[in-house]
């Protein structure tokens, strides 16, 4: 398959649309899965992020990563922007949803494979476990080229798409692999989608929880691949529970629905928020707006709670 040094003019508007936002002004976002209720640990990524975006004077977006749709729950999109809304997190523009840019996907994969960047992969999650104790499914773990050159077929064969990985480039073959960027069942991979979501949207950075460093060198390469320049990322500590493990929808679900009975008002868990991540002290009450109003004469506070 031959390759193209440039993509599709369509894509490429859409890109430099994307650099001129991010040359303006900071542009961040918050995008949830709407797989269950919000988690003590995702409203503290959220407050962080929304914090980092007002300090800034810039604008803060909310995303719906919708696309996985057998893992989306009924109501979730809706408890999502109440909680938001209850704590005063307040967003900029319309909520956008994956869901409704499928084709936009579609066409950056398209391009992708037109410069020989994509090949067909049939290694299961199972497969790879068995043969090198890998799975990267969630990023954190390296593929090892195992159909990279066997020139599979593109079609489904008995009933199955391949997958499609990623030809990275030597400076991410040793920390990311080839990265996933459509899945066997035929729904867009999630590195693929979020990285055209940030040059798409203009964000110029990122603020997430600490799990998602694992996917960096992975969201990276994909940037790479389109030539563009990259974006920050930077991660708050996990959230965990009294068990000290991991808050997840699936640990904490319970919990999140409860949120606002377990906290007499949205102040006082705007302050319990805030003191996990040593910006106010323990037991303070005050709402998005006064803290951000606290940290505006210390900055550097909140830079001091994150990772890159």
């Amino acid at each position: 398959m031959g390759s193209h040094s440039k993509l599709p003019e369509e894509l490429l508007t859409l890109l430099k649309e994307g650099e001129r936002l991010r040359s303006q002004y900071y542009r961040g976002r918050f995008a949830p899965s709407p797989s269950g209720p919000l988690h003590l640990g995702n409203l503290r990524t959220a407050l962080v992020s929304w914090l980092r975006a007002r300090l800034r004077g810039g604008e803060w977006l909310l995303r719906i990563d919708d696309l996985d749709t057998p893992r989306n729950r009924s109501g979730a999109l809706e408890s999502i922007q109440k909680d938001l809304s209850w704590l005063g997190l307040n967003w900029d523009g319309p909520i956008i949803l994956q869901s409704k840019r499928r084709k936009l996907y579609e066409s950056v994969l398209l391009a992708l494979k037109q410069q020989g960047k994509l090949y067909p992969c049939r290694c299961s999650r199972r497969l790879l476990g068995n043969r090198n104790g890998l799975n990267d499914g969630d990023g954190s773990n390296i593929y090892p080229g195992t159909c990279r050159e066997l020139g599979l077929p593109w079609d489904a064969t008995d009933g199955r798409l391949p997958s499609l990985r990623l030809r990275v480039g030597k400076k991410f073959s040793n920390t990311s692999g080839d990265v996933l960027v459509r899945r066997a069942d035929g729904f867009i991979a999630y590195h693929l989608a979020s990285v055209s979501d940030e040059l798409f949207l203009g964000i110029n950075e990122v603020v997430r929880g600490e799990d998602l460093a694992k996917a960096l060198t992975s969201q990276l390469a994909v940037i790479d691949a389109l030539k563009q320049k990259p974006i920050a990322f930077l991660h708050t500590p996990l959230f965990l529970g009294t068990d000290g493990i991991k808050l997840s929808k699936r640990q904490g679900g319970e919990a999140a629905m409860s949120t606002h009975a377990e906290f007499m008002n949205a102040e006082n868990l705007i302050g319990f928020l805030a003191a996990t991540l040593d910006l106010v002290p323990q037991g303070s009450e005050l709402s998005a707006l006064e803290l951000l109003s606290e940290l505006r004469n210390n900055q550097g506070s909140i830079d001091t709670v994150l990772t890159a």
